[in-house]
């Protein structure tokens, strides 16, 4: 069959290469043209999922038309099952786990509040110091400031009170322990 006097063949390479760079545009240039909460719902929608799955099924259209002498719709068929169950695979088991991956290492500064660390850098009285919180995606570690004016020391145990501008606002725990 040849639609618009174009063989099949020629249809599904056009459809692959375009396709196949608009994907790789799309994954370089997705953080730029993503909307924040556009399709949050709808993650069978994903244009990755959406791009991967015309890829495939040109590809696998394409060798088919090449390769065998099988009726066109029955190609096209194949093409769109093989598709399918890649493109379901990919999201099972390459995104969906990627994207819980991003979101379990992102903290806000705010979440630091009441967290217990200990000071690498001492921290002086009317100065900046350095703590270290430990935390389920590693260390981290920040500039710290006194809460109630006074030094603490290397090494010591702190629990941040309040965050202003990147800085932690921090007390000596075992001060604090006496009061409670």
């Amino acid at each position: 069959m040849e639609p618009f006097s174009i063989p099949l063949e020629t249809i599904y390479m056009y459809g692959l290469i375009f396709s196949g760079a608009i994907t790789v545009l799309y994954v370089l240039f997705a953080d730029v043209l993503h909307f924040q909460g556009a399709g949050d719902g709808l993650h069978f929608l994903n244009p990755v999922l959406l791009f991967a799955f015309v890829t495939i099924f040109s590809a696998s259209g394409y060798l088919l038309e090449g390769l065998t002498e099988l009726n066109y719709l029955l190609i096209m068929a194949i093409s769109a099952v093989s598709a399918f169950i890649v493109v379901t695979l990919l999201n099972v088991f390459v995104l969906v786990p990627l994207s819980s991956a991003e979101e379990s290492l992102v903290y806000k500064e705010t979440d630091l509040i009441g967290r217990v660390g200990t000071v690498i850098t001492t921290i002086p009285s009317n100065g900046f110091g350095e703590v270290l919180i430990d935390s389920i995606s590693g260390r981290i570690a920040k500039s710290a400031i006194s809460f109630d004016g006074r030094e603490i020391q290397n090494g010591e145990k702190i629990l941040v009170i309040h965050v202003e501008n990147g800085v932690l606002q921090v007390t000596n725990q075992h001060k604090l322990e006496k009061y409670l």
